[in-house]
């Protein structure tokens, strides 16, 4: 089982998250001071509740005790990803569609790396930004980074 430790996780995972009709947003694993923390952002049409997270980490800290991923103590989270979800996989850019989001990429794209606007969806590979009164085409794999913002 090679690849990124958060990616096996959320292979694992998923499917539990799934069947409780969640969706799996987004696996963190990190250290903080002397603990280490694994994160599992989850979310549903309507935002989830503290039952949801107590679900989710109740079968999945089981799941995770006996496939034994990480051979150290750590801290098992289970939250909302929150009103500025990250944006993760190429459904969320087609779903969110007509949100206004930051994103981030790893090199300049016409001299820039920031990008503040109106999310207008997924065209191929290619995430399509309104910002101003420009159309941005994106490649998704130059999206480091990407978030819905809340609006008032």
């Amino acid at each position: 089982m090679g690849g990124r430790l958060e990616d096996r996780i959320a292979a694992l995972v998923e499917p539990m998250v799934e069947e409780l009709n969640l969706e799996l947003v987004d696996v963190q694993y990190r250290k903080e001071g002397p603990r280490w923390y694994l994160r599992l952002f989850i979310d549903k049409e309507g935002g989830v509740n503290v039952e949801d997270c107590k679900e989710v980490s109740e079968r999945v800290g089981q799941a995770l005790d006996e496939a034994d991923p990480i051979p150290h103590s750590y801290y098992l989270e289970v939250s909302s990803p929150g009103v500025e979800r990250p944006l993760k996989k190429k459904e969320d850019y087609i779903r969110f569609r007509g949100r206004t989001i930051k994103l981030r990429t790893y090199a300049p794209i016409d001299g820039r790396r920031n990008f503040h606007g109106l999310l207008q969806g997924l065209e191929g590979d290619r995430v399509i930004l309104q910002v101003d009164k420009e159309q941005i085409a994106i490649p998704l794999e130059q999206v480091a980074k990407a978030h819905l913002v809340l609006e008032f």
